[in-house]
């Protein structure tokens, strides 16, 4: 056995079959919480004597945390895991811990990019309850404005050129070979300005948009995140709606993270209560890939 006391301490969409495999790696049996720990306390008690626990992107665990379970080796986190900074563990702590922390990648990118496609057409064609334009309107010959091209971002402007959109992106670093297929680096405030919609994919709680950029952003223009929480300032967002009365913001239920019952009622914008990037297929790819890093370690 792997590990004396594996633990899956929230509701981390792991497959059953998969859970199943993962029972085997432990000595005792498995132990499954399937709701958020609400405190600290909730959290070190569910760890206990686990050396191994398995959580999503929606438990906090803290330096505090880390030392008050000193049996704690490895910990599988059930999500992406792309900056440390951004990370719900604290990384540098677990280090010093001697405790190893894993992610996952690229496992719920094809449900995200699809869900962003999905609720522009229903919005340019007026599908919906908002309709984009006077008449009905076309994808094609409307300029894109992807901010991070990670695998997400880069799927997304692969999508939108097989549309016929004008594709551009701002990313900390060139992308040389993005650019060798025709999608052009602006930088921040030069794509804002000129794109007809903006779309962020940055890491988990990532602030970029605050008051400066919202002001220089093109008028009747829409907003879209699908990243793990705001990347946007609140205020300045919702200032960036009352001004411009032909703006419009698309979200998922990360996007809006934690903000969802306030955003959600704002005039024009087009929220769901569903995690675009877990679907079926993006759950099954999660599970397998917190197996194989259980199996690595």
């Amino acid at each position: 056995m792997k590990f004396n006391q594996i633990t899956i301490i929230d509701d981390c969409g792991i497959q059953e079959s998969i859970v199943q495999k993962i029972a085997e790696l432990s000595k005792s049996s498995i132990i499954i919480f399937n709701n958020t720990p609400v405190s600290k306390e909730e959290i070190i008690q569910r760890i206990g004597d686990s050396d191994c626990i398995l959580l999503s992107w929606k438990t906090i665990i803290s330096a505090e945390i880390l030392e008050a379970c000193p049996s704690l080796k490895f910990i599988g986190l059930c999500c992406s895991l792309y900056d440390e900074s951004a990370a719900n563990v604290d990384i540098a702590a677990a280090r010093k811990l001697g405790i190893t922390v894993k992610g996952v990648r690229d496992y719920g990118d094809e449900g995200a990019a699809e869900f962003i496609f999905a609720q522009l057409i229903y919005l340019f064609q007026g599908l919906g309850k908002y309709q984009w334009k006077a008449d009905s309107t076309e994808l094609k010959g409307k300029s894109i404005g992807i901010i991070g091209l990670g695998t997400l971002g880069s799927m997304v402007a692969t999508m939108a050129g097989h549309f016929g959109m004008k594709v551009f992106y701002y990313n900390r670093n060139r992308k040389t070979e993005a650019e060798q297929k025709g999608i052009t680096y602006l930088p921040l405030h030069k794509l804002l300005a000129i794109c007809d919609v903006v779309t962020t994919h940055l890491p988990k709680n990532t602030i970029l948009l605050g008051e400066s950029e919202f002001s220089i952003k093109k008028k009747n223009s829409i907003l879209i995140n699908t990243s793990l929480g705001l990347t946007f300032d609140k205020v300045a967002f919702s200032q960036w709606l009352l001004t411009d009365e032909s703006s419009y913001a698309i979200f998922d239920a990360d996007g809006m993270a934690p903000y969802a019952d306030e955003l959600s009622k704002k005039n024009r914008v087009i929220s769901s209560d569903k995690f675009a990037g877990f679907t079926a297929e993006a759950k099954i790819r999660l599970s397998e890939k917190v197996l194989e890093n259980l199996l690595a370690y």
